[in-house]
């Protein structure tokens, strides 16, 4: 296993304690985390810490795709691992939030269901032996969305002191995002999905 799968790998365990962080039911056993009031604004420290692992996972992800692509890493366990990494990991905190109220549930479904379509057009391709690599408007969503969580994780400070939903606005924007990448995706691999008939 090379370094940039070791990044991937240790994203994936990261995600794991991020969910348990959030979902566990702390006060089940005689724990809570303590809360902080920061500038008026009630801190839950559950978040904070959880915002902190997803913070660092969100640079492995930076950090293993450079490796692989600077270092001749890339391998298809990698780029296999590395793609579903990130939609456990990002899909995975926007449902929780979504569920706990933090954000509107239109946000995870529609993401769920655009990653859904492209990694479906992304297989068609693939198996006409065609490699669909990543576009600008994807990685501009991706990175909107990292952004976007992880202020949504430190309660959107210190935006949050002069009322400005900067998290909100960052989480919609990579949400138009994901829809403009979806169509740029099946506009260029279209013919892969519906392959004209010889005569």
């Amino acid at each position: 296993m090379n370094t940039a799968e070791k990044l991937t790998v240790s994203r994936f365990i990261l995600t794991l304690f991020i969910i348990f962080i959030m979902l566990f039911p702390f006060y089940a056993v005689g724990f809570s985390f303590p809360k902080i009031l920061v500038e008026g604004v009630l801190m839950d420290t559950k978040y904070l810490v959880a915002g902190g692992l997803f913070a660092i996972a969100a640079i492995t992800d930076f950090l293993d795709g450079y490796l692989a692509r600077k270092k001749k890493m890339v391998t298809e366990f990698g780029t296999i691992a590395d793609a579903l990494t990130d939609k456990i990991l990002v899909d995975s905190v926007l449902i929780i939030f979504a569920s706990s109220g933090f954000i509107n549930p239109i946000i995870p479904v529609i993401l769920v269901i655009r990653d859904c379509l492209v990694n479906a057009i992304k297989m068609a391709a693939s198996s006409k032996g065609k490699v669909v690599s990543s576009i600008t408007s994807g990685k501009i969503k991706t990175a909107s969305l990292m952004v976007g969580i992880i202020l949504l994780f430190f309660y959107n400070m210190p935006f949050e002191i002069y009322n400005i939903r900067i998290d909100l606005f960052l989480l919609y924007f990579a949400l138009i995002m994901s829809i403009v990448s979806m169509v740029e995706y099946y506009s260029m691999n279209k013919m892969y999905l519906f392959p004209k008939k010889k005569n």
